[in-house]
């Protein structure tokens, strides 16, 4: 039995492949095609020979579940998701907008803060910020750029509207998935690929390294730049490695690092100290350094700040770039858009309610079970709180954090995520998405990975796509129309 798209149900979502009417959208018209040509016995070959390069490739990712660690194989759907090239390059223009107003605005907050000063963003919003580090201010990285990677989750509604969800700025992790996704989608289907115009992910392991080396306060031929892990333990670990292996870096832990009486950071090899230039943290602020945040720190450099702050090596991201990867600092975007850049905002923010207006929060209070009802640090869909899917136990327990501590929350309107076709053994059936690109800026030249990594609910009816809570992704298709 083969695909039938004229059987498929959007069940009344704004669905990516197929529209209301039961057709094809221009742009996945090869891919549709070629699926509805398989059988369900070629299907589920398909599916085990994805299993197996999954499992060769070592793609895995950790859940943290009561106190244990599992080990998961990557879970990836076999139907990729396809946005055109015309609506994507749109979705470029609107990121690297977003990009440059928050760079600006962090670089504001720890020198003069001026945005405060005329009113346009609360001065007690930042005063409660847990992620604001009073340790960096004064400090100017190079070309006043702070968050260097920036992972920007992106929504579509029922319209088919494009939101930006939300903008990872601490250590934004997952772009190793969306370049492994599409290694094991080419060797499912490396036929699929010579009929499809598809935009390439491939070199972002060049761009990211060129953006690293761009950092190094050294101007040389080959700067030493480093990927520093927490170590085997860690979540995205995996990770850590395919991006070290890919750049042709070294993969450190704190401990092969060394902070020497120059100010400078080193590097212990078999033959001596090697002088490190940039340092690609994947370590949160307060374990970089135990002279300076957290004095019990296993995982940072002594000395590592004070080797940033006098300009000796780069750390990407800066610290303190966190303080703008709040979903309160969130819903102030559109304005820092408007004050620093002089333009409206080119991708919108999804409604959102800020608990600590108080007119706002009773509103969130009397429609919690309408409403998605957020922390503002948490991430990974912690601490999350789907309304409509709520019961009132659940609902009296966030009221009570809301009313305890009302900066730290914000609410948003149930959104009716687009969704996308994604198989139950050979049947199609649709599940909601997101999508996170990658966005890569050294304050000369700003990059965009070629779609993203799209995270898709696996359960029917869910919105939750994070992997730690079951979800699974897709490979993300940026499809030329033009090509056919």
């Amino acid at each position: 039995m083969k695909i039938d798209w004229k059987g498929y149900q959007t069940n009344g979502f704004f669905d990516e492949l197929i529209d209301y009417k039961g057709n094809v959208r221009p742009h996945g018209k090869q891919l549709a095609q070629f699926f509805s040509n398989l059988s369900s016995e070629e299907l589920k070959k398909a599916r085990a020979v994805a299993d197996l390069a999954i499992k060769e490739m070592g793609i895995s990712f950790t859940v943290y579940n009561e106190g244990s660690m599992i080990d998961r194989a990557w879970p990836l759907d076999l139907i990729p998701r396809t946005i055109g090239k015309t609506e994507w390059q749109g979705i470029e223009v609107g990121l690297k907008q977003r990009v440059e107003a928050l760079n600006l605005f962090i670089d504001d907050l720890y020198h003069d803060q001026k945005i405060i000063k005329d009113g346009v963003f609360p001065k007690g919003l930042l005063e409660k910020s847990v992620n604001f580090r009073p340790q960096c201010v004064g400090i100017n990285p190079p070309n006043k750029i702070w968050a260097h990677i920036c992972g920007s989750d992106l929504v579509r509604d029922g319209n088919g509207t494009m939101y930006v969800l939300e903008d990872n700025l601490r250590v934004p992790s997952g772009v190793s998935y969306m370049l492994e996704n599409r290694s094991v989608m080419k060797r499912v289907f490396p036929a699929l690929f010579e009929k499809v115009s598809i935009l390439p992910v491939d070199d972002y392991p060049s761009q990211l390294f060129d953006m690293l080396a761009a950092m190094s306060p050294r101007p040389q031929d080959k700067p030493e730049v480093v990927v520093l892990t927490p170590g085997v333990f860690n979540s995205a670990y995996f990770e850590h490695c395919y991006l070290a292996q890919q750049m042709g870096c070294e993969l450190v832990e704190g401990r092969d690092l060394v902070v020497e009486n120059d100010d400078c950071v080193y590097m212990r090899t078999i033959t001596g100290l090697q002088r490190v230039d940039v340092i690609y943290r994947r370590i949160d602020d307060l374990f970089l350094d135990p002279e300076v945040f957290l004095a019990d720190s296993q995982l940072g450099v002594p000395g590592l700040m004070r080797a940033w702050s006098r300009g000796n090596v780069a750390l990407v991201n800066a610290p303190g770039a966190g303080v703008a990867d709040d979903k309160v600092v969130y819903a102030y975007v559109p304005e820092m858009i408007k004050y620093y850049l002089g333009e409206e905002a080119k991708l919108a923010n999804v409604p959102t309610f800020k608990c600590l207006d108080p007119k706002e929060c009773d509103h969130v209070i009397k429609n919690i079970d309408k409403l998605v009802v957020k922390p503002a640090n948490e991430s990974g869909g912690y601490g999350l709180l789907i309304g409509p899917k709520s019961n009132k136990e659940e609902q009296a327990k966030t009221i009570a954090q809301i009313k305890a501590d009302p900066r730290n929350w914000v609410a948003q309107p149930t959104l009716n995520l687009s969704t996308v076709p994604t198989l139950e053994g050979s049947t199609p059936s649709g599940r909601h998405v997101d999508l996170r690109p990658f966005i890569l800026s050294s304050g000369k030249e700003t990059q965009i990975t070629t779609g993203g990594l799209t995270r898709v609910a696996m359960v029917k009816g869910s919105l939750v796509v994070n992997s730690s809570q079951g979800g699974g992704s897709k490979d993300t298709w940026i499809v030329d129309e033009e090509d056919k």
